[in-house]
């Protein structure tokens, strides 16, 4: 079963956060989040410790730029409609992204996020605030990890002994030039004390892996997927000590076009990836690099120099269909696929006013403890789009 994307130009008016019933699917519902903004972009999903759903994306006029900020909206047990979003971040000297939710141990509610100037993200610090009130209201802005080029995307995991696990990636500046993505690698902020101190633990061999999404499969067995910054196919590695350490990242089956993916254990313990089924070498799309169309920005001190003889990332591979694979041996295989949304998926531009992108991307996903799907992902750069499916449509 697939579904193709609406006309841009039909998408703002739509943009009301109401829940409405799939026209053509029994047991699938749909929304476009509301927003101020023109561009919006890498939501996260999150339950609060009431049951309320929350969204998390960045907005603005474009990624990069000094507007960019933080938003949250929520969705309350019971209700068919998304909040008017909340404004959580609002430094207008720095492009503030790729936010997400942490639901800690102690019951208090996390907020991150990363904070940088224009396209430079080997300059780029992770900041957070924290709700002691189950997310209802957040204190003051402080600094998680100020080490430069540090970012975060996928959501923190707590092992069997307690320490925090906060899948980051390190972008690299090579010799001085402005950051394209060419060297970046993967890491995990390990905290020991509740957030209050992080440690470093980069994964070994892994250029060109980011985005990494951990997840516990029982006992002290871990496996994580990464995006691609070769947009060859999605990466995973596994852990068998708590995420201590870590394998090298190896190619898995699903196919990536260095665009985000997300993943998460069903109740039932099946793994299930939302992402593109596309990669470089189902299209010759190609542009130079995500910032392209921004100018200028004053360099930020980088977070380490490497060789400038390193592979290129690969940027502008189409950005759909956005897709749902289910795994159901530990994400060695993923051979039950559906396609959440089709279109031609062009990203060659990141600008949203004048509705030039078209890509389904930077999914997220969570299950209810019900066993409904809540997924959230990019559309068009212009919304964030909300599917629900009930637990008889999972494939």
């Amino acid at each position: 079963m697939s579904f193709t994307g609406l006309p841009p130009e039909a998408v703002p008016a739509l943009m009301t956060g109401a829940i409405t019933p799939h026209p053509a699917l029994e047991g699938r519902a749909d929304a476009y989040l509301p927003s101020p903004c023109i561009q919006n972009h890498a939501a996260n999903l999150a339950f609060l410790p009431d049951g309320t759903l929350t969204c998390v994306w960045f907005g603005g006029t474009m990624e990069g730029m000094g507007d960019i900020s933080i938003y949250m909206s929520r969705l309350t047990p019971g209700s068919d409609r998304w909040s008017v979003p909340e404004k959580m971040s609002d430094d207008p000297e720095k492009s503030e992204q790729n936010p997400l939710i942490f639901k800690a141990p102690d019951g208090k509610v996390w907020l991150l996020y990363t904070s940088q100037t224009s396209g430079n993200q080997d300059g780029s610090v992770v900041k957070c605030r924290i709700s002691g009130d189950g997310g209802q209201t957040f204190g003051p802005v402080q600094i998680l990890c100020d080490s430069p080029g540090t970012f975060v995307r996928q959501q923190i995991v707590v092992n069997g002994r307690g320490d925090w696990l906060l899948p980051v990636f390190r972008c690299v500046g090579l010799n001085g030039q402005r950051w394209s993505g060419d060297a970046d690698t993967a890491a995990v902020l390990v905290s020991r004390d509740g957030g209050a101190s992080w440690q470093m633990r980069d994964i070994p061999d892994s250029i060109g892996a980011v985005h990494m999404n951990i997840l516990p499969l029982g006992g002290d067995e871990m496996i994580a997927f990464y995006r691609n910054r070769f947009a060859e196919n999605i990466l995973s590695s596994r852990s068998s000590d708590g995420g201590e350490t870590w394998s090298a990242p190896e190619p898995a089956e699903l196919p990536n076009n260095n665009s985000s993916i997300q993943a998460t254990i069903l109740n039932d313990g099946a793994i299930a990836m939302v992402y593109n089924h596309s990669n470089a070498a189902m299209s010759d799309a190609r542009r130079q690099s995500l910032y392209d169309e921004i100018e200028g920005g004053e360099a930020e001190e980088t977070a380490v120099i490497a060789d400038s003889s390193a592979r290129k990332a690969v940027w502008g591979v189409p950005r759909a269909p956005l897709s749902l694979a289910i795994s159901r041996d530990g994400g060695k295989s993923f051979p039950h696929r559906i396609d959440l949304d089709t279109g031609d998926g062009f990203c060659l531009s990141n600008n949203s006013k004048d509705s030039l992108n078209r890509e389904f991307s930077y999914p997220s996903i969570v299950q209810g403890g019900d066993g409904t799907l809540h997924i959230a992902y990019t559309y068009y750069r212009r919304a964030i789009k909300y599917v629900r499916l009930a637990p008889q449509l999972l494939p």
